[in-house]
């Protein structure tokens, strides 16, 4: 089996940019469906549209309905067959741009990919995660190409609510270690092959970055200021864990994070939030270093990511719920398997219940 690294066609990341957005476009399509919020658009919806005037690029604008599922991504290919679209532009969050890239993959176009957040790793990946219409997990749709271009304009990024950006560290904190799980695992990443020396060295940075950059972006962020610091945490979040995630692979914090979208309570937090917790808990079930994973636990409580389960929207812990997750999370297409050693239901439902408990010791609950 080969070793395989995937990454975006272009990277474009700075202030401003999606003022340019119309000139970028042009030289993927002629008519873009440019699939973005209401709330959104109200936003910088005028400003992305007159990017187009004077431009090879005409522009369809359509509202996205809140969940990338399949009646949704349906949807919009019957909207891009009508208009006769030959380009998708997602602008928004991570859901928006899953939901373009499918639409994209069906109709066969190019898609460009413009985060407004910095929440998760989803914008660089060849891959749509698919959940059901009430948001329950339900699939992974691997693509076959990553985006033609992913665009960052931090200007934008860094003035959406600080917890998205923090979340999109939390997401981020999973990439080196599940790569690292799954290189000992010697198993196959979200590329289709085993992961390189660049994926690896890239999830690492990730890594380094998070730990240096992570409190002084938080800080930075919640008194209105785009900081170096800002800059690297919004590229770790979207770059480096995106390529990092994709050719280093997924293991125990995806599958997890899965899991608990079985809990009507958990669907109010973000998927980075779940993640990190989804993190934690595969520490515990690799046994890491208590000195470590104290130093994990403690950068979740410095940058506000949740570290117990009632953090996590979870009031009322019972065994039967967090068994109902770790069912959940080892469901024979996740990737779960992708860790070096057996996992069953009652491993993870223990280590759950662990990361729970090392969580308030912490805190000092």
């Amino acid at each position: 089996m080969a070793n395989i690294l995937n990454s975006p066609g272009r990277y474009v990341q700075g202030a401003g940019e999606l003022s340019k957005l119309g000139k970028y476009a042009e030289g993927y399509g002629k008519k873009a469906l440019v699939l973005i919020s209401r709330s959104g658009y109200k936003r910088i919806g005028g400003s992305v549209g007159a990017g187009f005037v004077k431009t090879g690029c005409s522009t369809v604008f359509d509202y996205f309905n809140g969940e990338c599922c399949k009646s949704e991504i349906n949807r919009l290919t019957a909207v891009m067959e009508k208009e006769g679209c030959d380009l998708v532009i997602g602008i928004g969050g991570g859901k928006i741009l899953d939901t373009a890239k499918a639409a994209a993959y069906y109709r066969h176009t190019p898609v460009v990919i413009c985060p407004t957040i910095a929440s998760t790793d989803a914008p660089c990946s060849a891959l749509s995660v698919i959940y059901t219409e009430n948001g329950v997990f339900e699939e992974y749709l691997f693509l076959p190409s990553n985006p033609d271009m992913v665009l960052m304009d931090t200007e934008v990024i860094s003035k959406s609510p600080v917890r998205l950006t923090v979340s999109g560290m939390g997401d981020a904190l999973a990439t080196y270690f599940e790569a690292r799980a799954v290189l000992a695992k010697d198993g196959l990443t979200c590329a289709g092959g085993h992961g390189t020396l660049a994926a690896h060295a890239l999830a690492e940075l990730c890594f380094d970055t998070l730990m240096e950059e992570g409190v002084k972006a938080k800080l930075a962020l919640e008194a209105g200021a785009c900081t170096p610091a800002v800059e690297k945490i919004i590229e770790a979040n979207t770059l480096l864990s995106g390529i990092g995630f994709e050719s280093g692979g997924l293991a125990g914090a995806h599958a997890i994070h899965n899991g608990f979208t079985v809990l009507e309570e958990c669907h109010s937090m973000y998927h980075g939030e779940k993640v990190a917790f989804g993190t934690i808990a595969q520490l515990v079930l690799e046994n890491m270093p208590a000195d470590e994973l104290e130093d994990i636990i403690g950068f979740c409580i410095d940058v506000g990511l949740p570290v117990t389960l009632k953090e996590l929207g979870v009031e009322e812990v019972t065994k039967e719920k967090i068994m109902a997750v770790a069912v959940a999370a080892c469901a024979e297409n996740d990737t779960l398997h992708n860790m070096p050693f057996e996992v069953t239901p009652e491993k993870v439902c223990a280590a759950i219940l662990a990361a729970d408990a090392y969580g308030k010791y912490f805190k000092g609950i």
